[in-house]
């Protein structure tokens, strides 16, 4: 069935000159009066009209949108539009990674398997590897060319070697997202092709990278290659940022009309790790120079946030991060008689853990921030069951409402990262 974007491509591509010529005129000289210029001028601003509804690089559709995330807290440093449904663009091949690197975990593939390429995967338009239909690719191969290379050819390879077809991996794609707590995307494919249907924001971007780097370390390093060579050809990284910027190390870049230019991006500088993902950049040039800026604004804060600690700021093992996520359903476990004064009571939450210690640790630094509105016997660790396991979900309790709003403001991460909890008797664990 021909689509929207089609067939009016087709129209503008039969009439350059912004209208038809009647017939009988063709060929001809006569001059034409006023109405029939401005007939031309309507029919012309008519279909510009059309087409920029219609284009998927339309001006509405291109949402600047970015996020700034300490990785260690999963706090947010800085958000604009982050909740705002963006086309993902190659940042898509970041959850094609994730799939195949757990295929490497759980031995269902290793870094030398070979996996076969299709008619379809050969056929697949630009940015491709030039892999020929009924060849085979090598595992490790594939995953330089998708993190490097950004081979839409070599998606589909993966996605067909993983689920059978496209289609059936675009719906793990998606299940595996929300287990992770990108509760706003939906994949299509595997390339980040032009798709309406597929969808993220710069907050699931950013819970996908941290989740990359958490769960899979060994494979992390792909992101950061500056080339790899293939066929006799060497290919260099688009990520402009991880060769330019101090302690830049990975992650992807990502264009089409539609999304603009993005890039989701991670450095460290000593024990400080931030996460940025931006959308809609007008150019790579320009784009990049944004994530420039957005990295430093993130190490600044974060520096400034732990130079207020009492502590230094923890390490914990990352599952999903709460301050990048909405609040989501309580968990099953009861609270005992002795919670009943903090879980029937008002508070924020400040992170979501891995590790029970570590989800202590953050909520109790916290605690000890918003003294002497709040101690440590404030804190409530709330867990809750996904299909990777438990993860704690750091709390201050014992405040009203209104104490639970000014906390966030007080502690200065923002509605992003500090989310009010409502009373709930059976949310909690105590902390200890």
């Amino acid at each position: 069935m021909q689509s929207r974007f089609q067939a009016h491509r087709s129209i503008a591509t039969a009439t350059p000159g912004g209208g038809a010529v009647p017939a009988g005129r063709a060929g001809g000289h006569r001059r034409l009066g006023a109405s029939g210029w401005l007939g031309r001028l309507v029919v012309a601003l008519a279909m510009v009209l059309l087409i920029g509804l219609a284009a998927p690089g339309s001006a509405e559709a291109r949402t600047y949108a970015s996020i700034v995330v300490d990785a260690q807290t999963g706090q947010v440093l800085r958000a604009r539009n982050a909740d705002t449904p963006v086309y993902p663009a190659s940042l898509t091949k970041m959850m094609t990674l994730y799939l195949l690197f757990e295929a490497l975990d759980d031995g269902r593939a290793t870094l030398s398997s070979r996996m076969h390429v299709s008619d379809r995967a050969a056929g697949q338009p630009p940015s491709k590897l030039g892999v020929k239909a009924g060849s085979t690719i090598p595992v490790e191969t594939a995953i330089k060319a998708l993190a490097i290379k950004s081979a839409n050819d070599v998606a589909t390879v993966v996605a067909e070697f993983l689920a059978g077809t496209e289609w059936r991996f675009a719906k793990v794609m998606t299940a595996r997202a929300h287990d992770l707590g990108m509760e706003n995307t939906t994949f299509r494919n595997a390339s980040g092709l032009p798709d309406r249907g597929q969808k993220s924001t710069a907050r699931d971007m950013a819970v996908l990278s941290m989740a990359l780097m958490r769960h899979f370390p060994q494979y992390y390093h792909y992101f950061g290659m500056s080339s790899f060579t293939y066929g006799g050809r060497t290919y260099k990284t688009h990520n402009n940022v991880v060769k330019t910027y101090e302690g830049a190390d990975g992650l992807k870049t990502g264009y089409i009309r539609a999304s603009g230019f993005n890039l989701a991006a991670s450095a460290q500088r000593g024990d400080s790790r931030i996460v940025g993902v931006v959308f809609g950049g007008r150019t790579s040039h320009t784009r990049d120079a944004h994530m420039v800026k957005l990295l430093d604004i993130g190490f600044s804060r974060v520096s400034h946030a732990i130079a207020r600690a009492p502590l230094p700021a923890p390490k914990p093992d990352i599952r999903l991060a709460s301050a990048l996520t909405q609040p989501i359903g309580q968990g099953d476990v009861s609270s005992g008689p002795e919670l009943s004064a903090l879980t029937d009571s008002w508070g924020i939450q400040v992170g979501a853990f891995g590790r029970l210690e570590a989800a202590r640790e953050v909520a109790e630094q916290h605690a000890r921030l918003l003294a002497p509105m709040t101690s440590e016997d404030s804190v409530v660790i709330a867990p809750r069951q996904t299909s990777r396991g438990t993860i704690y979900r750091a709390r201050v309790m014992g405040l009203n409402r209104a104490e639970a709003n000014r906390a966030c403001d007080d502690l200065g991460l923002g509605r992003q990262a500090c989310i009010v909890v409502h009373p709930d008797p059976d949310m909690a664990v105590a902390a200890n």
